[in-house]
């Protein structure tokens, strides 16, 4: 997880710079404020990939003195295929709508994103469908 948080930390660096030099240059606010973002989808996940990455044992990826053999096998568990993305995907669509549309939306969506929200939770924690 080392080699991964440098790269995003390095890629959050990056859109600092490209954002610094878009505020001097344009001077416009609402795309200042995108690359901001696009730093923290850089630095937050990079930084926590990197904290993470002190506090455990080195996997064979982050080792430079690892072998092919020392990788192989079980990697991890991967999730079976689920509905509730969908779900949660037609939720968040229902809440574009409300913001666009009207508030009549917004029960509907918020009642689909937080069945989605408890069933992968679910589905996750036992290990198969509900």
């Amino acid at each position: 997880m080392k080699i991964e948080g440098i790269v995003l930390i390095g890629i959050g660096a990056f859109m600092a710079v490209v954002s610094v030099g878009y505020w001097f240059w344009s001077g416009e606010p609402s795309g200042t404020a995108m690359l901001i973002g696009a730093v923290l989808l850089g630095l937050l996940p990079g930084g926590y990939y990197y904290w993470w990455a002190k506090r455990m044992k080195p996997r064979p990826e982050d080792r430079p003195d690892a072998t092919t053999r020392e990788g192989a096998g079980v990697i991890g568990s991967f999730p079976h295929g689920s509905i509730w993305p969908l779900v949660f995907g037609a939720g968040a669509f229902l809440f574009g709508l409300a913001l666009a549309f009207g508030w009549w939306f917004l029960p509907p969506a918020l009642g689909l994103m937080l069945v989605a929200a408890t069933g992968v939770t679910t589905q996750s924690r036992r290990g198969g469908a509900i």
